[in-house]
Formats: structure tokens, C-alpha cells, sequence
């Protein structure tokens, strides 16, 4: 038997560490080779990391959360052979002897024994005298929220009392247990990349945000259609592929939308091509997969690549490239949107588009109030590189562009 180190490989990209996010083993565990032992997680993605030996587990190299050099053991195992270490296994400390059956007794303890009553099993009904119950119907108290002291949490008298005097909170007929659990969860993997992107944000840019009524009626009939001739051929079509439609033709009369500040060089680059961030929740929190050459894209196209990138944002299988390189962003809540939205700008990008909850409104026509499917654009821009003017103007293009989709197909 021999000791095995497998150590944090190198990843790529010049990256010295990472964060241990998450074990798939623990001690004692027997893995194979190629078994996944681990995630690591750096600026750029989650990364797995492979046995490349067969073995028992000894020993992890950190707690969920750690920051681990790239070169540093990640775990020890035990293998058969002589491994790569000196050290030899660890073994389990071993349990004390019995005593032998002619050894003396052990003394008496000196200091009495503390009886411990059992509490009463969750969910079960509690246990009372009659005249305990009685007592708690004249207060107004659910005895199920007392806990008891007697055998198999038997509720006394003395236990009512005490619960009446513990200033629990009463709501109707009933009293209640006032909640002082705390739960503490620490920030680690995604989240606290999630953490680290909006903090560098806020405080690197100031953000001015500006809140546009569309209403969607026209591309609405207009996407509904072009699903119904196309169902079945082409991937369906939603909102987002006409909004990045939109960004695209405002961005060419508006460069300096489609753009990334560099705060350190104090750069601004402005792309040709339209690289569009879309933001999406997944179970591991909020990632930003790229749309690549929005503007060489036919809607389906996008639609397509669009579906493509969500699916593999929200299993974990998008990769590295396709999370950067993003010019401008979009952020949607779907139907859980609101009214209006304050997005944070994917830093270093200059821009964000919002889109919000789309619903039926009353809308004045000049003469009468008409029902109007409408949703408000809540865009936000890095004002130390973007004008109020600059950004209003923006805003205004995409909703003409929106509120008149046929433009959306005029060439220049």
C-alpha cells in the first residue's frame, strides 16, 4: 500500500489558482480512474477534476470554498504499489481494548449522572393530562408548539407555565414559538463570483438607467405567425431574437453602445461585430452565455444558437469561450418580470438592455383609452463613456424598431 497525491493540474490561461467548489467524494470513498473528485471553479468556468489513479480516499486538500494553487495537492489516496509519496496511509484510529472478564469493575462515577429525557418525535402528538389541555384551550395555546419535559416529551403544568411567561407570540386563538434559528451559508463558487462580477461593477461604474414604454402588439402578431408557417422547421422564435435584432441595427448607428471600457488603460473598444450576452439563471446561479455575430444572424439563427447556449448554460456543459467576450447584454425575468428593472451593466461592457414583464395596458389614442399589449425597456449605461443624450437615443431606436418590426427587415 502507498500514498497517491493527485494535485490541481494546471487549467489554462495563465490561471495560478482556483476555488475548490464542490467534493464528489469524502474519506473512505474508493474511486476509479477518470471518477470526477472534484469542481474547481476559476474566473472563467467550472472545471472538473478527474482520479487518474484507482484508489481509497484519505485525505482532501480543503474545505468548499478554498483557494488552491495550481500545483497543490488536491487529494491523497490510498493505492496498491508505492504511490508517489513517502507517507504511508492513514488508518483509522483503533478502538480501545475490551476489558477482560476478570478485571475489576470500574469505580462509581463521583458526580451524579445527568438523566436525559428524550424530546418528543416532530410531528407527533403531543402528550398531556387532561387538565393541561384544558388549561391551554383557556389560553389560547397549541400544545403542539410546547415542548415538554416529561418521558417521551410529556407536557406538565410547569412546562405550560413556563411557556405562557416566554413571551411567545400570540396570532388568534393561537400561540407561537417566537423563530431565533440562524443559518449561516457561506459564499462560495458560483455565488460568490456572482458576488465579487456585481460588486466590481456597482463600484466601478455609475450607472444611469432609462425606463421606455413599447408596445408590442404588432411584432407580437408578427412572431406568432412566422412560428405558425414555420412550426416544426425552424426553432421558435421569442422575444429575445427581434430585441437582438433591434441591438444590432442601434448599435451600427450608435458604435459606442457596442462597446467595452477598459477602466485601467482608459481605452473604450468598439466592435463590428455584435456579441450579445444573454443573461440566464441556472441552478448554479447566474451565468451570461455569448451570442456570437448577432448581426451576420438570421433570426432563426439566433433563435437557434439561443436555445443551443441556455440548455448548456443550465446543465454545465457550456464552455469557457462561450461565456466571454460579450459586447452588450440583455437581461429578462420572463413573466416574472416587473413593471421596471434597474439592470447592472456586465462589466466591461458600456450597456444593458432590460426587458420586463409585457401586459395588457389602457392606452390613451387621443380620444378614448384603447387595450394595448405593452412592455417597458429598462436600459442601463456606464455614464462615465455614455451620455444621458447618447443613451437616450438608444433607447428610442429600439423602440421604434420594436413598435414597427418591418424596419427590423428594411436593409440600410
Amino acid at each position: 500500500m502507498g500514498v497517491f497525491a493527485i494535485r490541481l493540474p494546471d487549467i489554462g490561461e495563465g490561471i495560478a489558482e482556483a476555488e475548490l467548489a464542490e467534493w464528489k467524494v469524502k474519506p473512505g470513498d474508493i474511486v476509479r480512474e477518470d471518477d470526477i473528485l472534484a469542481e474547481v471553479m476559476t474566473d472563467k468556468a467550472t472545471v472538473e477534476v478527474p482520479s487518474t489513479v484507482d484508489g481509497t480516499v484519505l485525505e482532501l486538500g480543503g474545505d468548499p470554498g478554498a483557494m488552491l494553487a495550481i500545483g497543490s495537492v488536491l487529494i491523497r489516496l490510498a493505492v496498491s504499489g508505492d504511490g508517489n509519496e513517502s507517507d504511508p496511509p492513514r488508518e483509522a484510529p483503533k478502538m480501545p481494548a475490551p476489558p477482560k472478564e476478570d478485571a475489576a469493575p470500574p469505580p462509581p462515577p463521583t458526580e451524579p449522572i445527568e438523566t436525559v429525557v428524550p424530546a418528543r418525535p416532530n410531528g407527533a402528538k403531543p402528550l398531556a393530562a387532561p387538565s393541561v389541555r384544558a388549561r391551554a384551550r383557556e389560553a389560547g395555546v397549541d400544545l403542539r408548539q410546547v415542548p415538554g419535559s416529561g418521558p417521551g416529551g410529556r407536557i406538565s403544568h410547569d412546562d405550560l407555565d413556563a411557556w405562557v411567561a416566554s413571551g411567545g407570540i400570540t396570532q388568534g386563538h393561537v400561540t407561537r414559538a417566537p423563530n431565533t434559528g440562524v443559518e449561516d451559508i457561506r459564499v462560495i463558487g458560483m455565488r460568490r463570483k456572482i458576488a465579487e462580477k456585481m460588486s466590481l461593477a456597482k463600484r466601478q461604474i455609475p450607472h444611469i438607467t432609462i425606463v421606455e414604454e413599447v408596445e408590442m402588439g404588432a411584432l407580437e402578431d408578427l412572431r406568432a405567425a412566422l412560428n405558425a408557417k414555420h412550426e416544426g422547421e425552424r426553432p421558435k422564435l421569442t422575444l429575445l431574437p427581434f430585441l437582438m435584432r433591434a441591438i444590432v441595427e442601434a448599435t451600427r448607428e450608435q458604435p459606442g453602445l457596442n462597446a467595452r471600457y477598459d477602466d485601467e488603460k482608459g481605452v473604450i473598444h468598439r466592435y463590428g461585430a455584435v456579441h450579445i450576452g444573454i443573461a440566464t439563471q441556472t441552478p448554479q446561479g447566474l451565468s451570461v452565455p455569448v451570442i456570437r455575430h448577432a448581426e451576420a444572424g438570421s433570426l432563426w439563427d439566433n433563435a437557434g444558437e439561443l436555445a443551443r447556449l441556455a440548455e448548456a448554460a443550465r446543465t454545465g456543459s457550456i464552455s469557457r469561450e462561450e461565456l466571454t467576450g460579450g459586447t452588450i447584454t440583455i437581461t429578462s425575468l420572463g413573466p416574472l418580470g416587473a413593471i421596471a428593472t434597474t439592470p447592472i451593466i456586465n462589466h466591461p461592457e458600456v450597456a444593458i438592455v432590460g426587458v420586463n414583464k409585457m401586459q395588457v395596458r389602457p392606452v390613451w389614442d387621443g380620444q378614448q383609452f384603447q387595450p394595448r399589449k405593452m412592455m417597458n425597456l429598462s436600459s442601463s449605461f456606464d455614464h462615465r463613456v455614455i451620455d444621458g443624450w447618447d443613451a437616450a437615443l438608444f433607447v428610442q431606436k429600439l423602440k421604434t424598431l420594436l413598435e414597427t418590426p418591418a424596419m427590423l427587415f428594411v436593409e440600410g
